[in-house]
């Protein structure tokens, strides 16, 4: 069903037919389908909130939600920001999505405990999006293999979402970091906090057309 969709989603954006307020309904339970199945499609998420924007009274805001929370599951890239992009200014103040906006700014800021803190104030809406928790937890990695070197272990469960051992234990083995005892050793750092010595070569040609501005 999944391949199916995406098929026809993607003849409409090949064409004018994006454009077409009488696709929307279409596109809308594609987002439906990545939320229930954990797939992802930015172009036709943008396509849809496209369509909002030009038909103003077609908007509608669960669909929004979850365009927006699907974008936050795609940190550190860009997506949540194009999709906000794209809103009205009166869709901004909706209750529901300026609370979305504000775990994209604590994301964005890597505060990790106020962000869990806010989603797990907010079952309801982030449950509908399969895996949200896990792909949230993949960034929460990230940041974490390129900051620390050892991180104390109730520190890193914690900061995936105070998991339990078993949980932490998976995380740990798929990034390949080495349980020590309360350490998680994470990976030698020193490479990227060492001091560099850069020198910059300028060739005369490159500073002629320079020097005669002020001669």
């Amino acid at each position: 069903m999944a391949e199916t969709m995406r098929q026809t989603v993607a003849s409409i954006l090949k064409s004018i037919e994006r454009y077409n307020p009488a696709n929307l309904q279409t596109l809308e339970r594609y987002v439906e389908l990545q939320s229930r199945e954990n797939t992802y499609d930015l172009e036709a998420n943008l396509a849809v909130l496209k369509l909002y924007q030009f038909n103003p009274e077609r908007f509608n805001p669960d669909i929004t939600c979850q365009i927006l929370l699907k974008a936050l599951t795609n940190f550190p890239h860009t997506d949540f920001t194009l999709c906000k992009c794209l809103l009205l200014e009166s869709v901004v103040e909706n209750e529901t999505i300026s609370q979305i906006k504000y775990l994209a700014d604590i994301l964005e800021q890597c505060d990790f405990a106020q962000f869990w803190n806010r989603v797990h104030q907010m079952p309801e809406l982030c449950n509908r999006i399969s895996s949200f928790h896990d792909s949230i937890r993949k960034f929460v990695c990230h940041v974490v293999g390129i900051t620390f070197q050892t991180i104390d272990k109730n520190n890193l469960a914690n900061l995936l979402g105070g998991i339990d051992d078993v949980t932490l234990k998976h995380w740990v083995k798929k990034y390949g970091w080495k349980d020590e005892g309360n350490l998680i050793f994470i990976a030698n750092q020193d490479e990227n906090i060492k001091t560099k010595n850069i020198t910059e070569k300028i060739e005369f040609d490159h500073l002629a057309p320079l020097m005669a501005i002020f001669l």
